[in-house]
């Protein structure tokens, strides 16, 4: 990366921009932005910001918490060279400079009515299967952090593929695309009010919190009509 953005960012965005949280649920909100620069996304720990002096890359910066940024440094490295994801092109104390991915959110592509072409599904399938064949655990993948752009489908944030466990998030996301989407967003291009969506997201989450937490004896009886 060249010297004068690194500059570009460290004195005109960092020492300006005013990020934040008011739910750790939630994305962090960008209050202040300079003049200049653009928020084009945000998650719940990190901001993303362009500049048009640079339109192939982002910049991601990280409210608090370095460590995290340097296991999604990490991950990078582990991705190397694939089309479906970003790169790390630099990586700053609190902030990663990133090859900008192009496109629309799925999110966005529901709620707008655009179709999500099956081929998108599958990309994002075949890249998931090959970070853990690097070695990484592909978590909190959803519609929001997911893109397409021509037919092709991109992962757009790799921040939590260190963790352990499993996540369901985009396993049901697949299941309802084939047995909901396909027949009825997909053919009659429906929009759906980005406050549905939301309700519906919010819904899902808080569904799987309390499946986590009835206990498996609890789930046995109740599978199996005990009482």
């Amino acid at each position: 990366m060249n010297e004068q953005f690194r500059k570009m960012v460290e004195e005109e965005l960092l020492k300006h921009i005013m990020l934040e949280s008011k739910n750790p649920h939630d994305p962090i909100i960008a209050k202040y932005v300079p003049d200049g620069w653009s928020c084009i996304g945000t998650g719940n720990y990190a901001a993303v910001f362009s500049h048009p002096s640079q339109p192939d890359w982002v910049v991601k910066v990280m409210r608090k918490n370095a460590g995290l940024l340097e296991k999604e440094a990490e991950v990078y490295n582990r991705l190397g060279d694939h089309p479906a994801y970003s790169k790390c092109i630099y990586q700053g104390k609190n902030y990663l400079v990133l090859k900008k991915l192009k496109g629309i959110t799925l999110y966005d592509a529901i709620a707008k009515g655009i179709r999500i072409p099956e081929s998108v599904i599958k990309d994002i399938n075949e890249a998931l299967e090959y970070a853990k064949q690097k070695g990484l655990n592909p978590y909190d993948v959803h519609a929001k952090n997911v893109m397409m752009k021509d037919g092709k489908g991109y992962v757009v944030d790799v921040s939590d593929f260190y963790k352990k466990g499993k996540d369901d998030k985009w396993d049901d996301f697949v299941k309802a695309y084939y047995k909901i989407y396909l027949k009825t967003l997909y053919k009659f291009l429906l929009k759906i009010p980005y406050k549905v969506l939301d309700l519906i997201r919010h819904s899902y989450r808080l569904y799987k919190n309390i499946k986590r937490s009835v206990p498996i004896e609890e789930k046995f009886k109740i599978y199996h009509g005990s009482s």
